[in-house]
């Protein structure tokens, strides 16, 4: 392949016409013919270019509304055509075809309208055909041709073109290509993912994961991984879509808690009350709800000082500068909300290490997105757990019923308990957490690891008694045994939430009614692996 290629003649076709008159200008003034079609050549004319129209090429005018214009030998020919073969260069003459050395194209906003939430219809119309096939032919021929799809590399060309006295580097066009193509793939992605999703294929026979580069981490969960953070296009609110107003840059765990600990607060609606949650290696070390934020915050940090510092902060609600001022009193790494005051935003001005993240609102918990989880030559994915539980949907097993309080901290729990790693067992007393068991191999462990923190808690804050004591409970799956459930009513809990559905569910159920607990299943587990 041939190192330097000057550019001549490009072919510029975008949709997203950011930028097009000052390149088209700076390639002008470079004396590069400049072909275009539609609204491109007219916005280029408009600023004073000339233009030749693609239709004076090919011969045929755009027709089918659009739908063909630049499917044409005169077009294709002109990008796929090897210049150093004789006989595509004979081909080239006897059939009046000019090589075409740049092609800029940035396709139909197919993602935008699917976010948009246009009809199938609407969608349907804004696949793009032609660009994507004049992209793939461009990459292709990237010995001779330069393919530019993305505005932030406008810039990046100009330079190339500075640098080289009017041509481009094969280094530099093979870095195009390879974009070019994830480009298309990324594209395909989406429309072939929307179609499953419109014709109602939760399993299709291929399905395709595409991002966009966020940002290159220094590395990933230890030192010697390579990592990297991608966006999905989707602009949910949380840690992909949110604005850093200080602090240095995420890093993978952070990322990943930040996501752990925004998720889990923003199934608290601030219509609610205010809630705060604190991740550590992504599970909760605490969870709250207050008549403040601060409130919030503080019973939050009270079920685990220790695991607290140096974790994640996530708050329903605005910040304000009383909470930001109590939060800034230990070490922490990072703070996610849905907007700050300017009080608090001066507040944590003076801590620079720590990361302000604002989003633009709550996550939809009940959002039907899909998770995606890597396993030696494959992909697990499955719909987001969306799973809810509400009031009506309980059902009491046993003697005694939970009272109004409890039933009402047995449901907080539950939210919780969503969030935990598996086996998951959270005890909640007046609306926070009093205690937290996670990732345990077995249940009862999860249930004596918690009562042991709380212990641990309530004696560091001087109380007579473990903050677990009048607790309620919850399992994020069935107690297999009664020894899990007993465990929990020895620590103090005395009203229990678990999905139900063990062989021996009879015996856990007359255990309660023995130790005079009262107990609802919810007919839904939440295993978080």
């Amino acid at each position: 392949m041939t190192d330097l290629v000057p550019l001549r003649r490009a072919l510029l076709s975008v949709s997203d016409k950011t930028g097009l008159i000052d390149l088209g200008k700076a390639l002008a003034a470079r004396g590069v013919e400049l072909l275009s079609t539609g609204g491109s050549a007219k916005a280029l004319r408009d600023a004073g270019l000339e233009v030749k129209d693609v239709a004076e090429v090919t011969g045929f005018p755009e027709m089918m509304d659009g739908r063909v214009k630049t499917l044409h030998p005169a077009v294709h020919g002109g990008l796929l055509a090897l210049r150093d073969n004789d006989d595509h260069v004979a081909a080239m003459a006897e059939h009046g075809i000019g090589a075409i050395d740049l092609l800029v194209v940035n396709l139909y906003p197919f993602e935008a309208t699917v976010a948009a939430g246009a009809g199938y219809d609407d969608c349907i119309e804004n696949i793009d055909i032609g660009g994507p096939a004049m992209i793939r032919a461009a990459a292709k021929n990237h010995g001779f041709v330069s393919v530019v799809v993305d505005v932030e590399d406008y810039d990046p060309l100009l330079s190339e073109l500075e640098a080289n006295d009017g041509q481009t580097s094969l280094a530099f066009r093979k870095t195009l290509a390879q974009n070019a193509y994830a480009r298309t793939a990324a594209y395909d992605a989406a429309v072939s993912n929307w179609m499953a999703d419109a014709i109602g294929q939760t399993a299709p026979r291929r399905r395709a994961v595409a991002g966009t580069l966020a940002q290159t981490l220094r590395y990933g969960e230890n030192p010697h991984q390579t990592a990297a953070f991608y966006t999905d296009g989707t602009n949910r609110p949380g840690v992909a879509t949110a604005a850093q107003l200080q602090g240095k840059e995420l890093s993978y765990n952070n990322i990943n808690d930040t996501d752990a600990a925004f998720e889990l607060v923003s199934e608290f609606l601030p219509a609610d009350g205010f809630a705060c949650a604190i991740i550590k290696h992504a599970n909760p070390c605490g969870v709250a709800q207050g008549k403040t934020l601060k409130e919030a915050y503080t019973r939050a940090f009270d079920c685990d000082r220790t695991s607290a510092f140096g974790g994640i902060i996530a708050l329903n609600s605005t910040l304000d500068g009383e909470t930001a001022e109590a939060i800034s009193e230990i070490f922490t790494e990072v703070v996610i909300a849905p907007g700050a005051h300017q009080e608090a935003k001066d507040i944590f001005a003076k801590k620079k290490n720590l990361r302000l993240l604002l989003t633009p609102g709550l996550a939809n918990v009940r959002d039907g997105n899909m998770t995606v989880r890597q396993v030696s030559g494959g992909l697990l994915m499955q719909d987001k757990d969306n799973g809810y539980v509400g009031l009506d949907d309980l059902k009491t097993v046993t003697k005694r019923a939970p009272t109004e309080a409890e039933l009402k901290d047995l449901l907080f729990a539950w939210k919780v308990a969503k969030h935990v790693k598996s086996n998951a067992i959270i005890y909640v007393k007046d609306g926070a957490t009093v205690g937290v068991g996670a990732g345990q191999m077995s249940r009862v462990d999860s249930a004596r690891i918690a009562a042991r923190k709380s212990q641990d808690m309530a004696e560091a804050m001087g109380l007579d008694s473990a903050l677990i004591q009048g607790s309620v409970v919850a399992s994020d799956a069935f107690f297999p045994f009664a020894d899990g459930l007993m465990a929990a009513a020895e620590a103090g809990a005395t009203a229990v939430i678990q999905p139900g559905g063990s062989m021996r569910d009879d015996d856990v159920i007359a255990a309660a009614d023995e130790a005079g607990l009262a107990m609802v299943f919810t007919g839904m587990r939440h295993f978080r692996h």
